[in-house]
């Protein structure tokens, strides 16, 4: 991770993450990066809520963190979407996220 990662950011007791879903893909997974957001593919689809659910699920657990510590602070209804952790800071969320990169 350095400096010119803006898709994760620290904040107070955390930090704030970017997002862009890929809702009904075959299975779970972090496919990367798009438009300085991380790409997370999601079998569930975009339906009740139910692609934003797996999105705390996923992350929540890629973190090593409890749901009720992954809040969705933007992007109800869209693709790109901004999530706080609570808990874990800006490189531990990276490497969690992307650990075959060496920091």
């Amino acid at each position: 991770m350095n400096d010119t990662d803006s898709f994760v950011r620290d904040v107070s007791d955390g930090c704030t993450l970017s997002v862009r879903v890929h809702p009904g893909a075959k299975s779970n997974a972090v496919a990367g990066l798009h438009a300085g957001a991380v790409k997370i593919s999601l079998q569930a689809p975009a339906v009740d809520g139910r692609a934003n659910d797996a999105l705390i699920a996923f992350v929540a657990e890629k973190v090593g963190l409890p749901r009720a510590r992954v809040l969705l602070l933007s992007g109800v209804t869209n693709r790109s979407k901004a999530l706080r952790i609570t808990g874990k800071t800006a490189r531990e969320v990276w490497m969690a996220l992307f650990p075959e990169v060496n920091c």
